[in-house]
Order: C-alpha cells, then structure tokens, then sequence
C-alpha cells in the first residue's frame, strides 16, 4: 500500500512540475549586430539557460511576426515609434519591473522619453538608443564634393547625390527613418502624417532613387568598411561598426559619421515580451542580465550604440563614451527630433510611397 501510494505521488508531481534536468531555454528576436557574442555565452554560462538568438533588420519584419501570433519569442527589441501600435494590438505583455532589479538603473531621461510613446513605461525598458545620419568614406567624398558632408543638402538633392552615385550609395530600408528625414529637410513637421507632406517627401526620395545603390538596413555596415561604397543614410551604431571593421582590417579606407545640421532622428530600441511567451522567468532574467552596468557596458563597446543604462558611462571605453557620434553633445540632442508611429491607414500609404521610392512603380 505505503509502494502504491508513493507510485501515486510521484506520478502526480511529473504531472505537475518541470521535467527534473530539463533544458531551460529564452529565445530572443533581436537587431542584427546588436549584442556582444560572448555576453550571451557568459549569460548561459552564469544562469545554466540556453539563447536562442534570432536577427531582423527592419521593425517591419519584427511587427509582421508579432501579428501574426505564435512568435516562438520571448524577448524582442521594438523601436518606440512602433510600440505604441503594438500596444494597442495586444501583441506585448506589460513588463513587471518589481522583477527586474536594475531597472532602477535606467537614465530617468531615456525613461522620459520612452514614456511618450509607452505611457508610464509599462510594456518595454530601453536597450539602445541612437541617431540617422550620413556614414560616409572620407577620402572619396572629399574627391567627389570637395568638403567634408556636413549638411543634408549633399545626399538629399540630386543633383549632389549624382556625384557620389559611381562610389557607391546605400540607404536605410526604413520608411520611418526616410520619410522623417525628407520632411525635415523640406521644412515640414517630420512627424506628420498628413498624405500630401507624404507624397512630397516620396516624390524627393523618389528622384534619388537612379543614384542609390542599395536600400538595406544593415548590409552598409561590411559595404562601407570593405570599401565597395562611399556613403550611407544609415543609423551611428551601424556607421560606427563600419569605421571599427575598416580600421581592423588595416585598410586605408577612413569612414566618418555626421548628423547634419539640420538635426535628425533620434531613436529608441526596447525590449519588450511578446504575449505569446513562454519562458517567462527565463525572459525576464535575461532582460535584467542586459541591464547590468557592465554588462551594458560591454554591448555599446561591441555596437557603438549609446545604452540607457547610466551607471555604464563610466565603465565604457572613453573613445566610445566621449564619441560625439554616439553620445550626442547638448546642442545636437536639441536639433535631433523623434516621430510617433502612424495609423494603419496612414501606414498602408507609407508602405505604398515606399514601395514606389524603392521601385518606381
């Protein structure tokens, strides 16, 4: 009796608790070249959890698999503009910061501004924030334009980007970025949403297509440190990398990074639980992991990305940290600009004048 009762009891508790040894798993969908490799191998080797790490190169990519349901994901890394929508979809779960312990680390101005596009920051935490400008070959713009590039003017009017076309020209494959770009530089709010501000910024990237290389939003980073390009529309992490890849290899190729002085985007990226996760303590554990000033640290040396974790400052390399490019001065952060996300009808037309920049069609 006393061996059937403990058979019965040992059956209940398989039938009710994790499979003794089982694997534990987090599986993340993140940016490419957005993380230093060995953080998530010391992550696994300090929590006994497996990564599986996924990559994508547009918010698009990540918001069609995030609608579309059964992600596989538990951990994502939205940019703000797309949150809001996200949000309002149901596709995120809210983030419990009483389990993230250094959440209390967050710079109270990155919060701030995250806040505006997920009120009381309930849904996402900031992994990397950011600005668009223009990564470009030193040597080969000086010989083509004559002056360093300063102004959008030089990549933005064609008959100055003709200039440029036979060294090569990629940009972002992000309508976000593009479209707030080109209504800036034609002086309108680059946040609107308004179809005729619309189609005059495509009908402006539109005449810059015949001289554009590429639209992609990571290739430039290998283009521009190989050499095969001269200049990029492309984000200060990326651009950044760039300039580090050539230097490594001993080349003689010098790439710069500017954001012009008519200002520009600054940008955001979170992470965030898809609703659909399920490895839940695993999610949150490696949220909390990626928020630890060294481990903060490590990642905006490996990308160049600026983190939102303050007490990282002083533990990143000062050629990173005292970088103008990636952290900006007071007078840039006040002419860099950031942009909500749109309706989905303002959206269908975004994606359409995209498509017609991109294809002429």
């Amino acid at each position: 009796m006393k061996r059937l009762l403990l058979a019965c009891l040992l059956t209940l508790v398989a039938a009710t608790s994790p499979v003794l040894g089982a694997e534990r798993v987090v599986n993340i969908f993140n940016w490419s070249d957005y993380i230093d490799p060995s953080v998530l191998e010391d992550f696994t080797r300090e929590t006994g959890i497996k990564v599986i790490y996924d990559t994508y190169d547009s918010n698009e990519m990540l918001e069609a698999r995030l609608l579309a349901g059964d992600t596989g994901y538990d951990v994502v890394a939205p940019s703000a503009t797309f949150l809001q929508r996200q949000i309002a979809a149901g596709v995120l779960q809210p983030i419990d910061r009483s389990k993230l312990v250094n959440a209390r680390n967050i710079w109270p101005e990155i919060d701030s501004r995250l806040s505006r596009f997920d009120p009381g920051n309930r849904y996402a935490i900031n992994y990397m924030w950011y600005t668009t400008g223009v990564a470009y070959d030193v040597a080969k713009v000086q010989e083509r334009l004559g002056k360093p590039i300063t102004s959008w003017d030089q990549v933005l009017r064609p008959e100055n980007l003709k200039k440029l076309a036979d060294c090569g020209v990629y940009m972002l494959d992000s309508p976000e970025d593009m479209f707030a770009i080109a209504l800036n530089y034609l002086k309108l709010d680059p946040n609107s949403k308004n179809p005729k501000d619309l189609a005059r910024a495509a009908g402006l990237l539109g005449s810059l297509r015949r001289y554009v290389k590429k639209f992609h939003s990571s290739e430039y980073i290998n283009a521009l440190a190989n050499g095969d390009i001269c200049v990029a529309i492309g984000w200060s992490g990326d651009s950044l990398q760039a300039r580090n890849r050539a230097r490594e290899a001993g080349t003689d190729v010098d790439i710069a990074y500017v954001i012009p002085t008519e200002g520009s985007l600054l940008s955001l990226d979170n992470l965030a639980i898809p609703e659909d996760a399920r490895h839940l303590e695993e999610a949150y554990l490696f949220i909390d992991y990626l928020l630890r000033p060294d481990i903060a640290a490590r990642n905006s040396i490996a990308t160049n990305f600026a983190n939102g974790v303050a007490p990282s400052r002083p533990l990143i390399d000062k050629a990173v940290a005292n970088d103008p490019s990636v952290y900006p001065n007071d007078l840039t952060m006040r002419r860099l600009f950031t942009v909500t996300a749109p309706d989905q009808t303002v959206q269908k037309l975004i994606t359409r004048l995209w498509t017609t920049v991109k294809t002429g069609r």
